[in-house]
């Protein structure tokens, strides 16, 4: 406790670093050609500050305080050159190329641009005061203060944002995956998981983010394929001359330095395919039952680890390059227990499951802006991420395992699971945009998209025995309890974007825009997967000697014999293609202080899903879902003042069912969950209002308050079916749900000033309210179907929302010339429901039901700390998740023959806290 204080208090006495701007440019030699000219130097007048240029005549002046400056340009032998009144705005970049020769320049020839540094919290707040739509975003320079690592991490700093414990999964207003949408620079980008319509959020460091948007109401221009907002990642661009740097971090967790984990730490035996971060197969899948090893192997020094390099330069006034690619390497280990109940009974119970998981990611951003003249501006991006997930799951070593229906109670066997499973991603995304000025009237954008996405499980391998303290006997139900599995997913996309806008009237408090433009979004997904099993020829024909020795009895000659014998289960087939097309207006009105936006949306979407499954009636099947719509949007600002504003927003979106949500495929959890699709699901229909005060006391703080109401038509829900397998599925299961709420944010400089140190609290909260009808099913004709009420509910929480979201940090600096610099972070999000209830049979009941799982809240607390030893070199400490809280999930349950309703954990586990280290330097 003593030693919790001393550093409270050490962050109560330090603390966050001023905004500066920084001055570029490039010199160049009249007596030469133009030619660029090296080694002369720059500094600003009456002070010490000042750089040289390179051997390119490129200069970089950074961290120059706001204000008015003479800038001076010498070289021996050359007139030198005064520039005065040079305007340095905090998280601006100007650029100044100056031509020096043996007489003066004059001062016309030199160009003087300003452009914003978007990855400034300064910049991003200005940006979020003057637009019209209700957004918030954070910078890179925001997410170092706070050590945030990925994209998923970014968007918890937002109000109203949380995510669930160790995965990518994001939570905007308590609406989760399917109610969202993410674009990287205003474009789609696809999923990495069959379970998700968004990609893993995880996927992103921030290394390669310049910032991230959270429009919270959408506009005409934004895909109405969303209910609770649209994400957009801001790729990095170079914001100076040139850049080069290189980092190095290291970090241990916890839960891995724990006894026997360090040392038999555990990875599938797919992961001696793998090298320098990539899978290549070495052994085919239908070959691998007895030509790859059925045991996980043990690695050594489980010490995460991470890589990256950056470099960039400007070419002449016109081109920009910059190029960054790392690599990180992650370990992670989960111990807790697992249970699942059918109809208030005990079904599954695994009071030992443990999880190893090693993740290698490797990313790369290659990105040129040319940018021709003040009217043309063109982009070029290219984004690789190539991910390697290794995951190995045993369940049951301790001999307290049961699986419903594997084995009778009298023969005195419990159950052993592994499941390990490679996963390998590997995302492709090309971008070209551009901005061009036709006239003073007239600005056009475009911009246009290709994805790939190749996302496999390419030799998953599974276990199942029966063992007690005598005997080992290998699974006996269904002939695939000894696998081997292949899955594929490969998802092509083109996408676009065009937007003109007419400026019939532009003055600053007198302005009518027409903003005219069109989406297009071609998606389409192959998917296959397939089972390969072995099978003794009648039970106990071979025992494997014990639990880890299980992979000894695969041998060719035990085939050969008729020991055992191969089971192939036809290959299951999906393929889908979806086309959005979309085309809008929007109008945007300024008089005085009132400004007016209204819009409207039509868009097209086609669904098509065709499939040749295993547990489908018939195997194959199809379904079309075809959606032709209009979505009126209204947004008005009154600006109060220079500082205060109101805004309110009205729109209606919809919310699509995805290729997974709709194809009857079953996947198959490490624990043995099983989740299909649902042919029938329909699209939800949302009307969305925003109410929102904002006041800017300065130009980085921020209060703010926002009521908001969503309601949603035939919301789509994930809910446990019917029947003996305990599949969940997706489900319109409601007639209508409504979220309302309000959020509360404020970012205020306790402590500021140049001379001093600093002091900055970041601190959002959202109180929610939930609730959604449980429907009964009739056909036609009328004649009753199914219900999804149970034990007398007509209506419940809505799946994903928490009633709280709170998040917030503490940030430090000395504001000293080598400040160190501390922030203390925190986020918490209260329970939610992680599936709906459901009834057992066709009719309600208060016996035969399945009550909903609620997913915990929890606190989650991280610490940084960070010094700049010099100019160019950085040294950071880091905890993350330092209070490492239990995961839970839990259930009420309540068993026809006690009649008693009790509380019971289903799933539990910790991640573990993670501490490091990390090293930067500039160049």
């Amino acid at each position: 406790m003593k030693s919790i204080i001393k550093v409270l208090f050490f962050f109560l006495t330090s603390v966050t670093i001023a905004q500066t701007g920084t001055i570029v440019g490039k010199l160049t030699d009249t007596e030469y050609n133009n030619e660029p000219l090296p080694f002369a130097n720059i500094f600003l007048k009456g002070t010490e500050k000042g750089v040289t240029s390179d051997i390119d005549g490129l200069y970089s002046l950074e961290n120059v305080a706001p204000g008015t400056y003479t800038v001076v340009y010498s070289f021996v032998g050359y007139e030198t050159v005064e520039i005065p009144d040079v305007k340095i705005s905090a998280d601006k970049v100007t650029n100044i190329d100056v031509p020096m020769g043996a007489s003066a320049a004059a001062l016309d020839e030199v160009v003087i641009k300003t452009t914003t540094r978007r990855e400034s919290e300064v910049a991003l707040l200005l940006e979020q005061k003057k637009a019209i739509a209700i957004k918030e975003s954070i910078g890179a320079e925001q997410l170092s203060k706070l050590g945030v690592s990925d994209a998923a991490g970014a968007t918890t700093k937002i109000s109203g944002v949380s995510k669930t414990d160790g995965s990518g999964a994001i939570f905007v207003r308590g609406l989760g995956d399917r109610y969202l949408y993410t674009t990287l620079n205003g474009l789609p980008i696809p999923s990495d998981n069959i379970e998700r319509k968004n990609i893993n959020l995880n996927l992103f460091p921030t290394r390669l983010i310049q910032s991230i948007d959270v429009s919270k109401t959408t506009s005409p221009n934004i895909s109405a394929d969303q209910a609770s907002g649209n994400i957009d990642i801001n790729t990095k661009e170079l914001s100076g001359s040139n850049l080069l740097s290189v980092s190095a971090s290291t970090s241990i967790n916890s839960n891995v330095m724990s006894n026997g984990v360090f040392n038999n730490f555990k990875v599938s035996p797919n992961y001696q395919d793998v090298s320098f971060g990539f899978y290549q197969k070495s052994v085919p899948t239908n070959q691998a039952i007895t030509g790859q090893s059925w045991s996980p192997i043990v690695v050594g020094f489980p010490i995460n680890r991470s890589y990256s390099l950056s470099a960039g330069t400007r070419i002449g006034n016109k081109l920009s390059v910059l190029f960054t690619a790392g690599q990180s390497e992650e370990f992670e280990y989960r111990e807790g227990a697992f249970k699942q109940y059918r109809s208030n009974f005990l079904d599954d119970v695994i009071p030992d499951a443990i999880t190893w998981n090693k993740e290698v990611a490797t990313s790369g951003l290659f990105h040129i802006r040319f940018r021709a003249d003040d009217n043309n501006d063109i982009k070029f991006n290219t984004l690789l991420i190539n991910k390697i997930e290794d995951e190995v799951f045993e369940g049951g070593r301790s001999g307290e395992a049961v699986i419903f229906e594997e084995t009778d109670p009298e023969e005195g066997l419990s159950q052993f699971i592994r499941d390990q499973n490679l996963k390998k991603t590997l995302l492709s995304v090309t971008q070209l945009s551009g901005d061009h000025k036709i006239g003073e009237k007239n600005e056009l954008d475009w911009a246009a998209g290709y994805n790939y996405l190749s996302a496999d499980e390419p030799n998953r391998i599974r276990n199942e025995v029966n063992f007690n303290e005598e005997s080992v006997q290998l699974g006996r139900t269904g002939g695939f309890q000894q696998r081997k599995s292949i899955q594929k997913i490969e998802d092509t996309e083109y996408n676009g974007r065009l937007n003109d806008l007419i400026k019939i009237v532009d003055e600053e408090e007198n302005l009518f825009h027409i903003n005219i433009g069109g989406t297009y979004r071609n998606k389409t997904r192959d998917f296959g997967s397939q089972f390969f099993g072995a099978e003794e020829t009648v039970t106990n024909a071979i025992n494997p000697q014990s639990i880890d020795e299980i992979s000894e009895i695969f041998t060719q000659q035990n085939f050969n014999n008729g020991l055992l014998k191969r089971n192939t289960l036809s290959p299951d087939f999906y393929t889908g293609d979806m086309q959005s097309v979309a085309g809008y207006t929007n109008v945007t009105g300024v008089k005085g202080k009132i400004t007016v936006q209204a819009g409207l949306r039509f868009q097209r979407d086609n669904i098509d899903v065709n499939w040749d499954v295993n547990n489908f009636p018939g195997r194959k099947g199809s379904a079309n879902k075809d959606y032709r719509r209009v979505f009126p949007s209204f947004n008005v600002k009154y600006a109060l003042n220079e500082k205060h504003s109101i805004r309110f927003a009205n729109s209606f979106t919809t919310t699509l069912p995805e290729f997974k949500e709709i194809a009857p495929f079953e996947y198959v959890s490490p624990v043995g969950q099983v989740t299909r699709g649902n042919p029938n699901i329909e699209a939800s229909l949302n009307r969305n209002f925003d109410l929102k005060w904002e006041f800017f006391p300065s130009k980085d703080q921020l209060l703010s308050l926002t009521g908001f109401y969503k309601l949603i038509e035939d919301p789509i829900n994930k809910v446990q079916d019917r029947g003996s397998a305990g599949v969940f599925s997706y489900f319109n299961a409601g007639n209508e749900a409504e979220v309302y709420g309000l959020e509360v944010e404020g970012r205020v400089n306790l402590i500021s000033g140049d001379e001093r140190p600093n002091l900055k609290l970041n601190m959002n909260a959202s109180r929610m309210w939930h609730k959604q009808d449980l429907i009964e099913v009739f056909d036609n004709e009328g004649n009753f179907v199914r219900t999804f009420r149970y034990k007398g509910l007509t209506e419940i929480d809505l799946q994903g929302a928490s009633d709280w979201i709170v998040n917030g940090s503490l940030n430090f600096n000395t504001n000293t010339e080598n400040p160190f610099e501390a922030t203390i972070s925190g986020n918490y999000a209260s329970d939610r429901i992680y599936a709906l209830g459901s009834p057992e049979f066709q009719t309600s009941g208060d016996i035969n039901y399945n009550d909903a799982i609620i997913e915990k809240g929890f606190i989650s607390l991280d610490l940084i700390l960070s010094k700049e030893i010099t100019k160019n070199f950085r040294i950071g400490l880091s905890g993350k998740n330092i209070l490492n809280p239990e995961i839970k999930r839990t259930q009420l349950i309540k068993p026809s023959t006690t009649n008693v309703e009790t509380e019971e954990t289903v799933l539990s586990y910790t991640l573990g806290a993670r501490f490091g280290l990390n090293l930067n330097y500039t160049f």
